[in-house]
């Protein structure tokens, strides 16, 4: 007989989830015992680092992943990273070690009480098998469901006297010749009549979310914005870019209240949006959702996204087949393309011998090579893009729910998934240490990733949104006495300080040369991001 260990890992390598992480605990043991020789376990010294890792992986490679955690404990401290993974989609596998089932109703130490309720409402799917022999087929359901339109993390708990157990015979045939078709499209009349909306518009807007990049359609969307000579905006807070920020009908973001977004909008009479919720907003402020005499128009692969939309008419299927299919049924316009936007006048040096951002943004547009892929966590770097053309898909990704500790482990997940490419960290000092542990498994995984901490003393995110509410007085905003270096160095990865143009360009030239993870520490002065602005 094939046991349920035995049948899982065959179940997993037929799906190409071969490329676990995690953190083991006691429960974990039986399935981590006699790992197979062609899986790699990629261990996180935190539940949350580690599910951060996994998510990056995901979604760097478009395949769903596995991620390993520990009992009731461990999945708490993974669930701040959840946050992240549920709103950017990511299909995970979020298996959980469970007491052996003797103990579940006694429960023993380690028992996870309600185990299948825990993670919600951050989970497509929670699920404990029934009998050890289910096994197999709750995580094969649960792969399916993960990356079944919407994708997104499924949960997982197994008892740990599970693994030993006999799996019926013929279950991973039976698992592994199963597909599901997880890709619905827009309906060809849906699409026509966007079409020719598209063509009657005056003025029509395209807004672009991550879902543009996620699900392939980033020259689809180029080729619409062309065809239409339309303007491109980003949406708000997108957790991926998905469109070459130095085209010309590239416009910038959308701002994070309602109020500017209804400005951003006013004297376009059609506004397309692809791949994005309408509207994310961060900050209340008052007024209409839109200007008057303009129509919206969204399409989302999401049916509720569709669904909760507060204005417009939605469409839900696949946003990368709908771009093509509107690209191809629009008609040219005689419209020339937009101007090309003029960004703000650099910032004058500091005058306490920090850099600016603008120079730091400079000193990265000049040094980083053309195939380089960012994972950013920093805030005070405001829409950096704008000064940091990226003008290949899959070259951006961070927290998507605003979640602080993904940029360092993403960063090493984006690395092992992408070896081939140069791997940018954008950190602030605050974000960083919420998974500065995330540093050992870079150097023991020796990855090609170059961290760059923007050390500018302050969580400045948090204090322009106090500047936006009109509070004074708050305590607990500034960081001083931090050394990144340091913290680097005991963690295995050598590091640099600078703060001088010259001396970021050099740093910057030396980490993108080496094979292996570095660390640059750059002093800058705290500066709004333009995020917020009060009234």
């Amino acid at each position: 007989m094939t046991t349920v260990h035995t049948a899982t890992y065959e179940l997993l390598r037929a799906q190409g989830m071969t490329t676990l992480f995690g953190n083991p605990g006691s429960n974990e043991l039986t399935f981590l015992d006699r790992l197979p020789s062609d899986f790699r376990y990629v261990l996180a010294l935190h539940e949350g680092a580690g599910l951060a890792m996994a998510e990056c992986y995901s979604q760097v490679s478009g395949r769903p992943v596995l991620v390993s955690l520990h009992a009731a404990a461990g999945v708490g401290q993974a669930m701040g990273s959840l946050v992240n993974a549920q709103i950017s989609g990511t299909p995970l596998v979020v298996m959980s070690g469970q007491q052996a089932r003797p103990l579940i109703t006694l429960q023993g130490q380690l028992t996870n009480v309600d185990a299948t309720l825990l993670p919600r409402p951050l989970v497509k799917g929670s699920f404990e098998a029934p009998s050890a022999a289910a096994v197999p087929d709750v995580l094969a359901r649960a792969v399916h469901l993960a990356t079944a339109a919407p994708s997104g993390p499924v949960f997982v708990s197994v008892p740990l006297d599970d693994w030993r157990q006999d799996a019926e015979d013929g279950t991973v045939e039976r698992l592994s010749a199963r597909t599901v078709s997880n890709r619905p499209c827009c309906a060809d009349e849906s699409l026509a009549d966007v079409a020719a909306r598209l063509d009657a518009a005056r003025n029509p807007l395209l807004v672009l979310g991550a879902e543009v990049d996620a699900c392939g359609g980033w020259d689809a969307a180029v080729a619409l914005a062309e065809r239409c000579a339309a303007p491109v905006m980003f949406a708000i807070e997108l957790g991926r870019i998905p469109f070459p920020t130095d085209h010309p009908c590239y416009q910038g973001t959308l701002a994070v209240d309602i109020a500017r977004v209804r400005e951003q909008l006013t004297g376009h009479d059609l506004v397309l949006v692809v791949g994005a919720q309408v509207f994310r907003y961060h900050a209340l402020s008052a007024g209409p959702f839109l200007p008057d005499d303009t129509e919206l128009i969204a399409i989302t692969g999401d049916p509720d996204i569709a669904a909760r939309a507060p204005i417009g008419d939605a469409l839900v299927g696949d946003p990368a087949h709908a771009l093509a299919e509107l690209a191809r049924l629009t008609r040219p316009t005689d419209r020339p393309l937009p101007p090309l936007r003029q960004l703000p006048a650099v910032q004058a040096a500091a005058p306490n011998g920090a850099l600016t951002i603008d120079q730091v943004l400079d000193a990265l547009a000049a040094e980083r090579p053309e195939d380089a892929l960012f994972v950013s966590e920093a805030p005070s770097l405001g829409t950096w893009w704008d000064r940091v053309a990226l003008r290949r898909p899959g070259s951006y990704f961070t927290s998507a729910a605003g979640g602080l500790g993904f940029g360092l482990p993403g960063a090493v997940g984006a690395a092992l998934a992408a070896p081939d490419r140069h791997v940018v960290a954008l950190s602030g000092d605050g974000s960083a240490h919420y998974s500065i542990t995330a540093l050992w498994t870079a150097a023991q995984q020796r990855v090609r990733t170059v961290f760059v901490i923007i050390r500018n003393g302050v969580y400045g995110a948090l204090e322009e949104f106090g500047e936006y509410l009109h509070t004074t007085g708050l305590p607990g905003t500034r960081l001083p006495g931090i050394d990144f270096v340091s913290l680097a160095a005991g963690y295995g990865v050598p590091g640099t300080r600078v703060n001088t143009p010259e001396g970021l360009k050099s740093a910057l030239r030396t980490s993108f040369d080496a094979q292996t993870p570095f660390l640059i520490e750059v002093a800058v002065q705290p500066a709004n991001s333009g995020m917020f602005v009060a009234k």
